[in-house]
């Protein structure tokens, strides 16, 4: 899958923050250099890309590992998986309360907490999962570690837009392109729709214009984050469908219909190239891609049969498309 995919992110990005729940998930540091090093190998000869790597966040990690992290100029990030929460979470921890020694290191050493937000009490309501978790722990832990770097990772309610907008500028938080262009109407449209299935789930109409909203506005807070995540057509078309979009071939193509449907088209470059790298005290990129005027369908898969993967916005209508060139 690794080599499938690879191609067409790097073709979108010069770079991505690249998550670590594989199965085993990527715990150290070491084992973060090592999955780098299968990433770089996996690249086609003439592309060019810069895997930023991330530790997985488990009852088990601590300071120690934490400061080798920090250390190392390829980790730049520690993933939060609520455990149960979402695909390969099961190594996650069930709360926050057992790693307060890691959050100390992670602050002292400027390494940021990149968190999936969702409560995992099976009483809540699915949708309502990432409200809860802001409420009873995510603003509990910014208020105990006013410090720590944070990144709340794929956002999907007003609730979660209008406490980062008031958050310092520490607090971020990513959209990816599914969560700007559907609502959870998606899910049903003539049918049960597994391919619209992600985590966390996606919301109600008023929630998307509140994300397009952020997006589109020119607020640093937020930027761009894909969370594209390839699932063969047979792990989506069963009785148990896994969660996860795969927009990586035309990611930037999705985020610029997005905007240049809120008449935003301006405001993209910031939010797809400056903010997320200003967050991370990363230089920005100084080469270029260019998004031209056209329409034009999407593509619908990467593959065949059940062996296929199928591409978000699968044959729809685009109002913009990637050059090959950059400059």
């Amino acid at each position: 899958m690794l080599a499938r995919v690879l191609p067409a992110t790097a073709r979108q990005f010069a770079r991505a923050i690249v998550m670590p729940n594989l199965d085993p998930p990527i715990r150290t540091t070491a084992e973060a250099a090592a999955y780098r090093d299968r990433i770089l190998a996996a690249l086609p000869a003439g592309q060019g890309f810069e895997p930023l790597m991330t530790l997985y966040l488990t009852p088990e990690t601590t300071p120690q590992e934490i400061a080798r992290a920090a250390e190392a100029d390829f980790v730049h990030g520690v993933k939060l998986y609520p455990k149960g929460a979402t695909t390969h979470s099961d190594a996650g921890v069930a709360g926050l309360a057992g790693v307060e020694p890691v959050l100390e290191a992670m602050q002292a050493c400027g390494l940021p907490l990149l968190v999936h937000g969702e409560t995992t009490d099976p009483a809540c309501d699915v949708f309502d999962r990432e409200r809860v978790f802001l409420e009873d722990s995510l603003i509990p832990t910014v208020e105990r570690f006013p410090a720590l770097r944070v990144v709340f990772e794929h956002v999907t309610t007003a609730d979660a837009v209008s406490w980062v907008r008031e958050a310092p500028p520490h607090v971020a938080a990513t959209i990816t392109p599914q969560h700007l262009l559907l609502s959870r109407n998606a899910l049903f449209d003539g049918g049960l729709r597994p391919h619209h299935y992600c985590l966390p789930v996606l919301k109600r109409e008023r929630h998307r214009r509140a994300l397009v909203e952020a997006a589109t506005s020119g607020d640093s807070h937020f930027f761009l984050g894909t969370d594209s995540a390839p699932h063969l057509r047979s792990a989506k078309e069963t009785d148990c469908g896994c969660a996860g979009i795969y927009s990586a071939p035309i990611a930037l193509e999705l985020y610029a219909l997005a905007f240049a449907r809120a008449g935003a088209l301006d405001r993209l470059e910031g939010f797809a190239s400056h903010f997320g790298a200003d967050f991370y005290g990363l230089p920005r990129n100084t080469r270029r891609v260019r998004l031209v005027a056209t329409d034009w369908k999407g593509p619908e898969r990467d593959g065949d049969g059940e062996e296929s993967v199928e591409v978000f916005w699968a044959g729809q209508r685009l109002t913009h498309r990637l050059t090959d060139a950059t400059v």
